[in-house]
């Protein structure tokens, strides 16, 4: 069959590989429809190996070679002897986290901080960017028929996206400031939009990202690169700074910008990944006694909600899509392009190869 395969950094080939051999009792067997190119899969092209292992990992076994692919739609196609949630036939949607269960976070339902945790498509056997894969039973969710082939594979996105405005505390009526409008951003303001927001503004410095976000109709978009941010925000809400705000730039000026931005006793959510290590004025924290949160990908059993939020019609995920491109093409019209800080690319699916619904 064939897939993306990650060999090492600027090394990604569409090969010939052997399908999956087995599967196992609590397991099944997909074909997935389309699979998004993560900013975690960029920072692997561009840098890595960083999160996938050259040795075997300890949960999974899996080491580089790697196939791609942890944001992704399928089909059911086979089902393991013990499998009860879903049938052959069943559209799904991936969780791609794959914990241990047993270690201190999984026991209190923190899966999500397993101090073992592998990932479909970064150390696992498998990935999404391939035509078959498989994956743990308890790691799929059913699409309903409201929910396109294409919005299943933006499911795990928007569930980063919707955790970091969460863990900020947000309520409906709340105002927020949203830095950086990469995929992560601009599905954190239509998630933001979709739980109550009274007034979101965006900061986002490349035109083609404020363009589409423009474009959605919900949101304030500025220019960090010609208005300082914090003193628009201010002006604009009586002085007094925005209730929360969500960096998803991962820069540092990013970070800044949401912390002078948030308004007394407000609170910052961290969950864009930064390269550089930030820094942080800790009386820029004091002062305002402001509460500053990091986030790490999301509640595992968060995918119904956020399925059932797409469903309903108020969070259209699909909007953040700039482009499905084909796997055989996923280098140069994928990773490079993404790479080019210029560039149109905003959110990239890769038609894998099962046949959409």
């Amino acid at each position: 069959m064939r897939a993306a395969v990650f060999h090492h950094r600027h090394d990604v080939r569409v090969d010939d590989v052997a399908p999956p051999a087995t599967v196992g009792p609590n397991e099944v067997l997909l074909r997935p429809f389309f699979c998004g190119i993560c900013g975690t899969d960029l920072h692997e092209y561009a840098f890595g190996p960083i999160v996938i292992p050259t040795e075997p990992h300890a949960l999974t076994g899996a080491s580089a070679p790697q196939i791609f692919g942890h944001e992704f739609s399928a089909r059911v196609v086979k089902l393991g002897a013990d499998v009860t949630s879903v049938a052959v036939g069943d559209r799904v949607s991936v969780m791609p986290l794959i914990t241990c269960g047993t270690c201190y976070y999984c026991r209190r339902g923190l899966n999500h901080l397993c101090v073992v945790m592998a990932c479909t498509g970064l150390s696992w056997e498998g990935g999404g960017i391939a035509e078959l894969v498989v994956v743990q039973e308890r790691q799929v969710s059913v699409l309903p028929d409201a929910v396109s082939d294409v919005q299943g594979a933006l499911i795990e996105p928007a569930a980063v996206a919707a955790y970091g405005v969460d863990r900020t505390g947000f309520g409906a009526g709340d105002t927020i400031l949203i830095t950086g409008a990469g995929p992560i951003g601009a599905l954190s303001a239509l998630y933001a939009h979709a739980a109550g927001a009274s007034r979101i503004f965006v900061s986002e410095p490349n035109a083609k990202r404020r363009a589409l976000i423009e474009g959605f109709g919900i949101a304030e978009v500025l220019d960090p690169m010609v208005q300082d941010v914090p003193e628009v925000v201010r002006g604009l809400t009586g002085g007094i700074g925005v209730d929360v705000a969500a960096e998803c730039s991962g820069h540092q000026n990013g970070l800044t910008a949401a912390l002078d931005s948030v308004r007394s006793a407000g609170t910052v959510s961290q969950v864009g990944l930064h390269v550089k290590p930030a820094t942080i004025d800790p009386m820029a924290l004091s002062n305002k006694d402001i509460t500053l949160v990091g986030t790490w990908c999301y509640p595992v059993h968060d995918w119904p909600r956020i399925i059932a939020l797409v469903a309903s019609g108020r969070f259209p995920v699909e909007k953040v899509v700039s482009e499905i491109i084909d796997v055989e093409n996923i280098v140069g019209d994928g990773f490079d392009r993404l790479l080019d800080p210029e560039g149109d690319a905003q959110k990239l699916l890769v038609r894998v190869g099962g046949e959409p619904s």
